[in-house]
């Protein structure tokens, strides 16, 4: 299927000096500096994730010239919970842009959405041939009363959103194949388990959050063992599925100009391009430290700094790869 990026947009949250807000989170601030990020952008209270998303995409529609009349499609991905339950955000952002003739998706995937979102959108581009223009949105905004943004894990979150048109036939930023791994083992990993319909909210005391870094050690019975087991196989999984997706279209991870991966810690990043082989000057390490973690919108967001800063040359193979809870483990190549 050909298609390709045409536009690229973006909204981010107010930027904040890691070591002036991690007090606001927690007091372990040695280990939240340790992580090597600088800045994190936090939206105001009255700005929602669908706020952030439909200013990313006015954006990139913009930039294309396109009008959200002329929308075919639309996909929307997502990390954290929307502004309501019960509640399509994907929906309710083609009604916000006036995009109405548009068909809306919402993906789920967590961090991994940013990238499985190519593939969806081939899908849709191969089924229904008459869906020329397209708009992919990743957008995250932490729900900090479920979510310690700086104490949940390794990763400082922030919130924000990347978007861009895909048109069919447009030869830059090719999509040229997509591949996703699945581990349903983990499906409890980053479970929150008051609010659903196993446990719904009943009023009285305010739910309990999402595990932190300490309590995720309880879905591996606090055996360290079990949950080093997990880590390598996070690293591991990345460069196997960077590894498939380039065998798809007879390429080796070698030919890979780039790699943009979720914007993690100076530490992990590091590791997992030396994993890959691939310097880390040539990932999105200096971004990620700069600006925090996106969720879904990482990669979305990255390629649009990446672009503009004249990283690209004709003929660049760029992977975009990471995880999301699920597990899921998802990387896309992109011919410029």
């Amino acid at each position: 299927m050909d298609y390709g990026l045409v536009s690229f947009g973006s909204a981010l949250g107010e930027p904040l000096a890691v070591a002036d807000a991690a007090p606001q989170y927690t007091e372990d601030t040695e280990r939240i500096q340790a992580y090597g990020y600088r800045a994190i952008h936090r939206a105001p209270p009255d700005v929602g994730l669908t706020d952030l998303a439909a200013d990313a995409a006015r954006a990139a529609l913009a930039e294309a010239g396109t009008e959200a009349a002329d929308l075919d499609l639309i996909v929307l991905a997502i990390t954290d919970i929307p502004e309501y339950l019960y509640w399509d955000a994907a929906a309710s952002l083609q009604a916000r842009l006036g995009a109405h003739r548009a068909e809306a998706v919402l993906l789920t995937q967590g961090c991994a959405g940013g990238v499985t979102c190519f593939d969806l959108l081939a899908g849709r581009f191969a089924t229904h041939p008459d869906y020329r223009r397209a708009l992919i949105v990743g957008a995250n905004r932490t729900c900090d009363a479920y979510w310690n943004r700086m104490h949940t894990n390794a990763l400082l979150f922030s919130d924000g959103a990347g978007a861009a048109v895909a048109r069919r036939g447009h030869r830059e930023l090719r999509w040229r194949a997509s591949e996703t791994i699945s581990d349903g083992r983990y499906a409890d990993l980053f479970r929150m388990d008051q609010g659903g319909a196993a446990d719904p909210f009943r009023g009285g005391p305010a739910p309990a959050p999402a595990r932190d870094a300490w309590g995720l050690m309880e879905f591996f019975d606090y055996d360290t063992e079990r949950f080093q087991e997990l880590v390598a196989l996070m690293s591991e999984r990345v460069h196997e599925v960077i590894a498939r997706a380039c065998t798809r279209i007879g390429a080796s991870p070698h030919d890979l100009s780039r790699v943009v991966l979720l914007n993690d810690n100076r530490a992990t990043l590091t590791k997992l391009a030396d994993r890959l082989g691939v310097p880390v000057e040539r990932t999105n390490l200096d971004i990620s430290l700069e600006r925090g973690h996106f969720g879904a919108a990482d990669h979305l967001l990255d390629l649009h700094h990446h672009r503009a800063a004249g990283h690209f040359t004709p003929g660049d193979l760029i992977a975009l790869a990471g995880m999301g809870r699920g597990m899921h483990w998802a990387c896309t190549l992109l011919e410029c």
